[in-house]
């Protein structure tokens, strides 16, 4: 779950927010991670108590419910995994000067091949776990060579200068948003860790998949800062690339090149795995070849970018969808917590339940005003 919100859009969004909001950006990742934790902590024990994905979870909810929430994460996540594709090519080039498309098929070869192997589960949490150590050990070098003025962020993330809602709003669904959290949920499932003696370790799992995306946005904030407070111009056609090119040279933009390939290659496995899981229980057969979907999913993903580009429109127009799904999952699941016939006789506790409705509220509304700005700019 970490890995897949550590994506190219990750490294933009906190670059771009750094350089804008400066030290009070602190502020802003502060309350994200608040609102992070809830809703995760919500969503994942219903999973694991009711011991069914999502979708299963949402038609139990409203008949028909879960088959629109699963429309709406494929889609989602089939124009974003052409982003992260993408990304995956630009990493590559940075790296090995390599053309984007033929790093992205390179890329898109090395994702299916995880999903080739006998222990395919195994190995995708091996690589995550891998590839997210050494993001955040090349992100943390590249903090300490910017030398960020700590103390002004420290003070500034608890009494900011301004605060800027829609960043929060952004980070809100760059780290749970759209399938995001479920990548972890499900996989919870799968691992066999469900029901109600499973509790315990599902709600420390859901923090730390936080804490650990957290942690990175934390470090990536205070290199940016540091660059920032130098006076130093972003590049506005790479922000990311930039603030390490800047911070350490030119080993600091092959250091950026090893984090933008990280970042997006997991971001292609938890996303294909996360897309897929929300339609292999509506048949058998979807079930048995879930693996070959997978697959399928990537390398339609990969041949897009190569053969078509990134379709903006409908990139701007699922972007505006997928500030639906949280807020529209996050209900769903807090209708669920207290339905006998989903959990049995678990008792979901009061705060939760108030401090998600707090979070579907606040969403929805930021929701809409994305969804009414992201379609006019399809006919622009």
């Amino acid at each position: 779950m970490a890995t897949s919100a550590i994506g190219p859009g990750f490294l933009t969004q906190t670059t771009v927010f750094t350089e804008k909001l400066m030290a009070s950006f602190g502020f802003v990742i502060l309350i994200s991670i608040i609102i992070d934790i809830g809703a995760q902590m919500n969503i994942w024990r219903i999973i694991a108590v009711s011991e069914k994905r999502a979708q299963d979870i949402a038609n139990d909810v409203l008949p028909g419910l879960g088959y629109f929430l699963a429309a709406l994460i494929v889609a989602g996540g089939l124009a974003f995994n052409i982003g992260n594709i993408a990304g995956a090519g630009l990493g590559t080039n940075v790296l090995f000067g390599f053309n984007t498309k033929i790093g992205a098929l390179l890329s898109g070869i090395i994702a299916v091949g995880i999903f080739l192997v006998r222990e395919a589960g195994k190995a995708m949490d091996r690589f995550a776990q891998l590839m997210g150590f050494v993001m955040i050990a090349l992100t943390v070098y590249v903090m300490f060579t910017a030398q960020p003025p700590v103390g002004e962020a420290a003070i500034k993330t608890f009494v900011p200068d301004q605060i800027d809602m829609l960043a929060i709003i952004t980070l809100v669904g760059g780290t749970v948003g759209g399938y995001i959290t479920f990548a972890g949920g499900h996989r919870l499932i799968d691992a066999g860790l469900k029901g109600k003696e499973a509790l315990p370790e599902v709600t420390k799992s859901s923090v730390s998949a936080i804490g650990i995306a957290s942690i990175m946005r934390i470090f990536l904030f205070l290199a940016a800062l540091g660059v920032v407070a130098q006076g130093l111009a972003l590049d506005p056609g790479n922000p990311a690339a930039s603030v390490f090119r800047l911070a350490a040279g030119d080993v600091g933009y092959k250091i950026f090149g090893v984090v933008m390939w990280a970042a997006a290659v997991t971001s292609v496995v938890g996303c294909a795995y996360t897309s897929v899981s929300f339609i292999r229980t509506f048949h058998p057969a979807l079930e048995k070849y879930h693996k070959w979907i997978i697959i399928g999913f990537i390398t339609v993903s990969t041949l897009v970018f190569i053969f078509v580009g990134q379709p903006v429109k409908i990139l701007v127009l699922v972007g505006s969808l997928n500030a639906l799904i949280l807020p529209i999952a996050l209900g769903v699941m807090l209708v669920a917590a207290h339905r006998a016939k989903i959990v049995g006789d678990y008792k979901h506790p009061l705060w939760l339940t108030i401090f998600g409705i707090i979070i579907v509220i606040a969403m929805s509304c930021m929701g809409v005003y994305s969804l009414a700005n992201g379609i006019p700019q399809l006919f622009k």
